[in-house]
């Protein structure tokens, strides 16, 4: 077989320049992908997203076998990442995905969770 030789396209030691991406967008969504990334953080959205009405903070420390501080610290995770919001009843806070979230991430809750 015969070795055919391709044309080069670029000269040693030239570089290309890489396509702009704003610093901010790629922070943005890091810190999404961050709160996503860890498996009880996903399921708990993944129930948010599926409910029709709020959660409460109990259901997530039956339904999940966590007790109620380690459910706060994911809840807090995904409170900075801006994905959901609480209201206090009672003694117990009712969560639910934030009503305005943004479109790119309303496709990616979507695509993940279907």
């Amino acid at each position: 077989m015969a070795v055919k030789e391709l044309p080069v396209l670029r000269e040693r030691g030239m570089c290309c320049a890489l396509p702009v991406v704003r610093e901010s967008w790629a922070e943005e969504r890091a810190e999404l992908m961050k709160a996503l990334a860890d498996p009880t953080r996903l399921t708990m959205v993944a129930s948010l997203w599926k409910a029709n009405a709020p959660i409460c903070i109990c259901d997530f420390t039956a339904g999940l076998e966590l007790t109620q501080p380690t459910i706060s610290h994911h809840m807090a995770k995904l409170k900075e990442a801006g994905l959901v919001e609480s209201e206090k009843r009672g003694i117990w806070i009712y969560y639910r995905l934030r009503d305005k979230l943004p479109t790119p991430t309303r496709k990616l809750l979507s695509e993940l969770i279907g």
